[in-house]
């Protein structure tokens, strides 16, 4: 299994299909799990892709439609309920709380695990770990609504023929990496910049800057396309992206592989997405999701 991985649990708009469940989207990052816009039947889905209550360390909401949150009480009951051992964080727009306490507290259940919640009150930065920097922008929806964006900080990476020029060999390397500098010699001269993984979250929203600094650089991003380009007019009057505008999106942004999620129950067939992604110039890896599908982070540069 990657210690990096998209697990898709869900694919669907606003109405499930035969094939397609409410959303449901599983970040797997190192020792972090971020499970993103818990749809209705999020709890079975996670049973059918393998995916256990504690692999999940942050809950990331980015609007409340039911399609987005209606998993939301069985996903938190069964956190409790499986006694996860670690503290779960919940982020979700600031001026739906009173819809995330009515999600918690829907029904009779015993608390056994701390969940935090710290909302989103606008764009910046919302959590600075070891492993990476989350962030949230505003999108553009009916309702208030948020994209999410995870990078990972950048390193460098030790050149073996810089070392050689330069006599350092052996534990000197360790302490040389631990410390910045070594006799005379600093971690620059003997390293290159290797920049960290990014990854986005983008969901309900009509092309607007948001989109476009969530995207920016990114190694993965997710995102909505709910209809395709001929409907271009309901995607705006319902705070949609078409596939050519997420293809488009992706494109100007230098994303190195797209998936396009969230499909309208309108369209039977998938394959016109890809086709119109493409048409709008994105050219790097790309995915139409289907529900339990596990996608890879690209490698590091």
């Amino acid at each position: 299994m990657s210690p990096r991985e998209l697990v898709v649990l869900g694919t669907a708009g606003q109405v499930p299909t035969r094939r397609r469940n409410h959303n449901g989207y599983l970040l797997r990052w190192d020792a972090e799990g971020l499970l993103f816009d818990p749809g209705e039947g999020t709890q079975r889905q996670m049973l059918r892709a393998g995916v256990s209550a504690h692999d999940l360390t942050r809950l990331c909401v980015t609007h409340f439609h039911g399609d987005h949150v209606l998993g939301l009480p069985g996903v938190i009951q069964r956190i409790n309920l499986d006694r996860v051992p670690h503290p779960v964080t919940a982020h979700y727009p600031a001026s739906g709380r009173h819809f995330f306490d009515r999600l918690r507290h829907s029904s009779a259940y015993r608390e056994t695990v701390r969940l935090r919640e710290e909302p989103v009150h606008g764009d910046g930065v919302l959590a600075e770990t070891r492993a990476f920097i989350l962030s949230a922008a505003r999108l553009s929806h009916p309702v208030d609504s948020f994209g999410y964006r995870l990078v990972e900080r950048d390193s460098r990476r030790i050149l073996p023929e810089r070392l050689a020029e330069r006599g350092v060999e052996g534990p000197d390397i360790g302490r040389l990496q631990r410390e910045g500098s070594l006799r005379g010699i600093t971690l620059e001269e003997v390293s290159e910049r290797r920049a960290g993984q990014r990854f986005a979250f983008v969901m309900d929203t009509r092309m607007c800057d948001g989109v476009r600094v969530l995207a920016e650089g990114c190694d993965l991003l997710v995102i909505e396309s709910t209809f395709l380009d001929e409907d271009a007019a309901l995607a705006e009057e319902y705070g949609h992206l078409t596939a050519g505008q997420a293809g488009r999106a992706a494109a100007e942004a230098g994303v190195r592989h797209l998936v396009l999620t969230h499909f309208s129950q309108r369209y039977a067939e998938p394959g016109e997405f890809a086709g119109q992604a493409r048409a709008a110039g994105f050219t790097g890896e790309l995915t139409v999701a289907e529900d339990l599908q596990r996608i890879p982070v690209p490698r590091r540069r």
